[in-house]
């Protein structure tokens, strides 16, 4: 079923526009079977989660770190995770992005990064707000070792997807700003919006990376 979940996703989504799956939870073999439907980029969320799955799946797909760096920062920073992703997308503040410059440079990799943006401007929600997503991204862009390649925001988890299309608006303004700027290390190749309930209108909000997890895999076990 999950392969033909992704199947059927892929057929559904427009040209450009990538496929994550995200993974949080799920088992080797069920990631397996996305990447059979033709998964190319796996997004998780803990890395306690990468540890169990990694060894099996390896380099079948792209890794992409979709979780709090911050709360997680002890692991992420090892050298052997930083080897496995192939970007990670939630950076909200210079501190994080100078540890992992730094572990970057040890191991001679450039990592490509997304600045995570709270574009509902929710207290309790990582990411860094939209009036301070410029400056950030002209300090962190000064690190030789990460490389911006866009923007990542999650939007405010209300029960109709519609609620969420204002932050997505918000965010793609702000995308659109930041590559008119063109600020040198920043390439703003990448805007990763919406999840199953809200994909099709972050989308149509300009989004080309959707993040899916329940419409490929199903709910999760409580």
């Amino acid at each position: 079923m999950i392969r033909e979940n992704v199947e059927k996703l892929l057929e559904e989504l427009p040209q450009g526009v990538e496929l994550e799956a995200a993974a949080k939870t799920r088992t080797a073999e069920e990631i397996l079977e996305a990447i059979e439907g033709g998964i190319k980029i796996v997004a998780e969320n803990y890395i306690r989660d990468v540890k169990k799955v990694y060894p099996v799946i390896e380099k079948k797909a792209k890794w992409h770190f979709i979780g709090t760096p911050g709360t997680q920062k002890h692991d992420l920073l090892k050298k052997k995770n930083l080897e496995i992703f192939d970007m990670i997308e939630t950076i909200d503040s210079v501190e994080i992005a100078e540890e992992i410059d730094k572990r970057c440079k040890n191991i001679n990799k450039i990592m490509p990064v997304l600045i995570e943006v709270n574009s509902g401007r929710e207290p309790q929600k990582s990411g860094v707000i939209p009036e301070d997503v410029e400056g950030l991204i002209r300090k962190i862009a000064q690190l030789k070792n990460i490389k911006i390649m866009g923007l990542m925001t999650m939007g405010p988890r209300f029960g109709n997807p519609e609620d969420s299309r204002p932050y997505f608006i918000e965010t793609k303004r702000m995308f659109d700003k930041i590559k008119s700027l063109n600020i040198s290390n920043v390439e703003m190749k990448y805007l990763s919006m919406g999840m199953t309930n809200s994909y099709q209108i972050a989308i149509e909000e300009g989004a080309n990376i959707v993040r899916i997890g329940t419409k490929i895999f199903g709910e999760r076990e409580k």
